[in-house]
């Protein structure tokens, strides 16, 4: 028996010490989409609630970028600046005033367009300009495939995977 055991051993360890030709190269495989194909965007917009637009904006997606039905649409609100480094939060964003009620900056899309808005229990015209005028938001679109484990809550995650950042600036 331990012959045969030794034999095998020897034998596997032929087989295994043993190189040969690596042979001819495969055949080149169909060619895909673009690298860039599945890259994200990224782009900001500063707008100024009013009563006037009833406390919403709509804005057509940049002609240069194709969104798709399937593609994920994050936006995130532009809530401070700390030595330069701005701080994003994502969207909806609450904020509780005391004993006064509570504002919402909420958003919906479409594959065209997105729309940002406030909303709550607060009388909006009587809110300080700060909560209403140049508030920055920023988005991000992003192929559904890219982002399989991301946290989208961490805007730097999101950063990552974009392209492009462009700034669109609307009153």
């Amino acid at each position: 028996m331990k012959k045969v055991l030794s034999l095998l051993s020897l034998t596997a360890l032929l087989f295994l010490s043993c190189e040969g030709d690596p042979g001819p190269p495969g055949p080149i495989g169909p060619e895909g989409p673009p690298g860039d194909a599945l890259l994200g965007s990224v782009f900001e917009y500063q707008v100024d609630f009013n009563a006037a637009n009833n406390y919403a904006a709509i804005f057509e997606f940049p002609s240069e970028i194709e969104v798709f039905e399937s593609d994920v649409v994050l936006a995130y609100i532009l809530n401070d600046v700390d030595n330069g480094v701005d701080i994003w939060e994502p969207l909806p964003q609450t904020l509780f005033f005391d004993n006064d009620g509570i504002l919402l900056y909420g958003f919906d899309h479409t594959f065209a367009d997105i729309q940002f808005f406030m909303d709550g229990n607060i009388d909006l015209s009587t809110l300080d300009p700060i909560f209403t005028d140049g508030v920055v938001f920023r988005v991000a679109i992003i192929p559904a495939d890219l982002l399989q484990g991301v946290d989208t809550s961490d805007i730097n995650n999101i950063l990552n995977l974009a392209q492009d950042i462009k700034t669109i600036q609307v009153d």
